[in-house]
């Protein structure tokens, strides 16, 4: 929500501003108390089975401040990392003996080793679907983004991302467009331009979802695409994992191998 790739292109930490960082925890929050329909607290942020919860995220592990006004009171600590794709949930008690004994210019402490043993995590360190932005190299984030066409954005996206799982988020990141989607299916989208060169774009469909696990590569959750390039296989693939379409063996190309026009894969 903050980053909103779909209107500027960002994906990273660094390319917010100062003001839009701080507000990242009261967005969580929000988001929070929308999903779960909480109750507002009566003098925290929540109130779960009829007990004040007050909602506290970081973006370091451990690093959650408390306030004066929270003492005593159950805090629900949140964790996440874009870098690591992990995220963390837990719960604890403010008590005095579980917080350090220094504080901010605000009076707000931060958990002392005893009370950061003391968290009763609900989700540990669990996976946080990828930014797979963050995972290019420099030169192919500069290829991508140097395309004034959303369209040539999405196309060098699936040529430089092959075999990982890409996000409808990233797909809009990179085509900065209202109809981001489009840039994707056949009828114009990636799938039929990058065709010829023998480029699939697998999604969430079974079809699809049955060749990722045959060629070996992640197999598509909802929301996502894998790319791949295929060739037609020859004597010098060996055993190499295959699948049949329209009576021809592909299996995932070598560096090596020609580019060649792959057929239209089902979407059912």
């Amino acid at each position: 929500m903050l980053l909103d790739g779909q209107h500027t292109g960002r994906f990273r930490w660094d390319q917010l501003y100062k003001t839009e960082k701080a507000h990242l925890g009261t967005l969580i929050e929000i988001n929070v108390q929308r999903e779960f329909g909480f109750d507002d607290g009566i003098s925290m942020d929540y109130s779960i089975a009829g007990t004040d919860v007050d909602c506290k995220y970081s973006q370091t592990l451990g690093g959650w401040m408390v306030p004066p006004e929270a003492l005593g009171h159950l805090l629900l600590v949140v964790w996440a990392s874009d870098d690591e794709s992990r995220w963390s949930a837990g719960l604890v008690r403010a008590l005095p003996a579980r917080l350090n004994s220094g504080g901010n210019r605000d009076a707000k402490k931060t958990l002392n080793a005893a009370g950061r043993s003391a968290v009763r995590w609900l989700f540990h360190r669990a996976p946080l679907q990828e930014n797979m932005l963050l995972r290019l190299s420099e030169a192919d984030i500069k290829s991508i983004f140097s395309h004034k066409s959303g369209q040539r954005r999405v196309d060098d996206l699936f040529v430089r991302a092959q075999g990982r799982r890409v996000s409808r988020t990233v797909v809009a990141t990179v085509a900065m467009q209202e109809d981001y989607m489009k840039r994707v299916r056949y009828n114009g989208g990636s799938r039929s331009r990058l065709q010829p060169r023998g480029i699939v774009i697998l999604g969430h469909y079974s079809s699809h979802g049955r060749i990722a696990e045959l060629l070996g590569l992640p197999v598509p959750c909802s929301g996502e695409s894998v790319s791949a390039r295929l060739a037609a296989a020859r004597p010098h693939h060996g055993e190499a994992p295959r699948i049949e379409m329209d009576g021809q063996e592909w299996v995932l190309a070598r560096p090596d191998d020609p580019e060649e026009a792959v057929p239209k894969l089902p979407e059912i």
